[in-house]
């Protein structure tokens, strides 16, 4: 099966990858059965990259109905050690304007129908999760936002809610009050997942809306957020490609070993069963 070194997963709008060269699409078998869709495997800058559109295409899945284990586990097999995800979200501060990107660096979780762990059936396992994005990755979008001329604002909290339906006015407020800058429905399981499969993660967050809280919003119509859509589509399109070839090839953060010391489970406890089906992400710490 090709290979690749780069993750993209694209949201609302970012359904493919402009740019790449020697395309062809794979279908990757996993545990958890199959992934959102067939992955867009190609060069883009150079670099080895494999392409997944969330939602599959066509937009065919709610974010309660994505499978995160296969999607990420998919990335692991590809052998990709770095994620770069896209999606659409909404502004919880006034200064994240519609088309601004957000960079963000914690989560809050307010998700309560999702498996966001490949722990389990008889193995027990705990990873840090304190700073939940990679840092080098996270910079290097940031710095992908100002090469291409992009408002991209690095830091913020994540908030991740469970949709479909948007958030009520009393959630939206009790979130800004919280502190939090932006939210979406689907980034926190896809970083807790990577951080257990030991990949690199950061999110480029694209502000199409400020959510409900603001005054006026009710007047935003349908037309003016798909306008915004399709220009945040094509921003990411150019700061991804950007970033792309800005990524350092060497891996010196602490992402490359977060599940070394992460299992409790004495091995010899651990079903053969379980074993084989984790063998790709836990293999070498189960001996």
């Amino acid at each position: 099966m090709a290979q690749a070194e780069i993750g993209i997963i694209g949201g609302s709008g970012l359904y493919s990858m402009p740019g790449f060269a020697g395309i062809q699409e794979v279908r990757v078998e996993t545990p958890f059965d199959e992934p959102s869709d067939a992955f867009v495997l190609g060069e883009l800058e150079g670099r080895k990259v494999a392409f997944l559109a969330r939602h599959g295409r066509g937009h065919r899945l709610l974010p309660s109905e994505l499978n995160f284990r296969a999607n990420i586990y998919a990335f692991k097999k590809l052998g990709v050690e770095r994620i770069i995800s896209v999606s659409a979200v909404g502004s919880l501060k006034e200064e994240h304007k519609p088309t601004d990107f957000v960079i963000p660096d914690q989560f809050i979780d307010r998700t309560f129908h999702r498996i966001s762990t490949f722990f389990g059936e008889g193995i027990v396992g705990h990873v840090a999760f304190g700073d939940p994005v990679c840092a080098t990755v996270a910079k290097t979008a940031a710095d992908a936002c100002k090469t291409v001329g992009v408002i991209g604002k690095s830091g913020g909290t994540y908030v991740c809610m469970e949709g479909p339906q948007f958030s009520t006015k009393a959630e939206s407020n009790l979130y800004r009050s919280w502190g939090a800058d932006v939210i979406g429905m689907t980034n926190l399981q896809e970083a807790k997942l990577a951080r257990e499969a030991e990949i690199c993660y950061a999110t480029i967050a694209m502000v199409t809306d400020y959510d409900c809280w603001r005054e006026g919003h009710d007047a935003v119509t349908v037309e003016e957020i798909v306008a915004v859509l399709h220009k945040n589509a094509e921003n990411a399109s150019k700061v991804v490609k950007a970033a792309v070839a800005a990524m350092p090839r060497e891996r010196k953060c602490a992402c490359a070993s977060a599940a070394k010391f992460a299992v409790l489970t004495q091995p010899d406890a651990i079903p053969a069963a379980t074993k084989e089906k984790l063998k790709l992400l836990f293999g070498k710490y189960l001996g």
